[in-house]
């Protein structure tokens, strides 16, 4: 198993480095960049009558709106360049990096990378770690109550309708999954807030941040007990949109199961039902569902809340990592996937252990 374990780690590497290149190769291409950005700035598109910003090493020296930017730009590569001067263009490409051939940028970034140094953000003047340990609270919070909720309500619900496969139990539930199904987690947040964040009728739940502003002030019981009334909303939102395909995952891997000749035998040879259920079926059925739980809690926690996330005004990774794909803020963008994609390679590697912790009889090194 170790030797396992060291060639899931060293694959890590080239996996990694892979997903960056490409990522990086195609961010080249896209349009309206921060210096792009920083143009639109200068040429006054970010508000009426903004002053021209001249950008110097020492800081910025402003400009009168309308004042002469010396000689036409020509053909730029950046849009909306034209007509400013190209001194300004050059300091702009060197403000941000953007005076280095991409190759060059990109393997600094790598070696930066090594040593976990994501550099700091274009546009909020914080280092891109700072602002990942600020909003990690937040996304850990979501990810980690949503994924507990959805396993331990879909794991025993799915294991009941298999069980009861065709009676009526199995037809009322298969209706709520249903409607599991039906409403996105962002539909049933607004109709919480609707309903119980003073959006029309009851004013419950707190509908902004994770705390009170007076949380540090709260005893310890208080401050628990205002942490669970802030998440309770989202919580409940992003469950009721996660639960259903959970829920009829464990119900098909259980009639799989159920089918199956060994548990024929075991019945015949007067094996009572829970040992037959619990001793034969729920092993193997359930290798799959319980080995996913970590890539289940990575997707959940980066990828399944940012909805949720601008509804309730939680201010988490989700809504960190869209606001930095828009304004184009690259040590953000390129940190954040650096992060993310190392953490979803390792919970891979502990989603394969999960197995063996599942069903012991299972080898890797036995494999060929």
């Amino acid at each position: 198993m170790g030797a396992y374990i060291l060639r899931r780690l060293l694959l890590i590497i080239p996996t990694l480095f892979g997903i960056m290149v490409i990522n990086f190769v195609i961010v080249q291409f896209a349009p309206g960049g921060p210096v792009e950005q920083m143009i639109a700035e200068l040429r006054g598109q970010t508000g009426v009558g903004a002053p021209l910003e001249r950008i110097t090493g020492g800081g910025r020296e402003i400009a009168a709106p309308g004042a002469p930017t010396a000689v036409d730009a020509g053909e730029s590569r950046y849009r909306g360049a034209r007509g400013l001067d190209p001194e300004i263009i050059a300091e702009i490409e060197r403000m941000f990096g953007f005076d280095k051939p991409a190759h060059v940028r990109f393997f600094q970034m790598i070696g930066s990378y090594l040593t976990f140094d994501f550099g700091r953000s274009f546009f909020q003047d914080r280092t891109v770690v700072e602002l990942l340990i600020d909003k990690m609270p937040v996304s850990i919070s979501l990810g980690l109550w949503t994924t507990l909720l959805v396993y331990l309500i879909s794991i025993p619900l799915g294991i009941r309708k298999a069980v009861k496969d065709g009676t009526r139990f199995d037809l009322w539930t298969s209706a709520v999954v249903l409607v599991g199904y039906a409403i996105p987690s962002f539909l049933f947040a607004i109709l919480l807030v609707v309903l119980f964040a003073g959006g029309s009728f009851f004013q419950i739940f707190p509908l902004r941040g994770l705390t009170s502003p007076d949380w540090e002030q709260l005893s310890l019981m208080g401050k628990i007990a205002d942490y669970f009334w802030h998440i309770c909303l989202p919580v409940t939102a992003m469950v009721i949109g996660g639960f259903a395909g959970l829920t009829m995952l464990t119900k098909n891997s259980f009639l799989d199961e159920i089918n199956k000749q060994y548990v024929i035998t075991a019945r015949a040879k007067g094996a009572a039902e829970n040992r037959v259920l619990y001793g034969h079926v729920f092993r193997n059925a359930m290798l799959i569902i319980i080995a996913g739980f970590p890539s289940a809690f990575i997707g959940i926690l980066f990828t399944g809340a940012l909805l949720v996330e601008i509804i309730f005004s939680l201010d988490g990774l989700g809504l960190l990592g869209f606001e930095a794909a828009i304004r184009r803020d690259y040590p953000v963008m390129f940190g954040t996937l650096y992060l993310f994609t190392l953490l979803g390679l390792v919970m891979q590697i502990i989603g394969d252990l999960m197995y063996t912790v599942v069903d012991p009889r299972i080898d890797f090194e036995a494999r060929r």
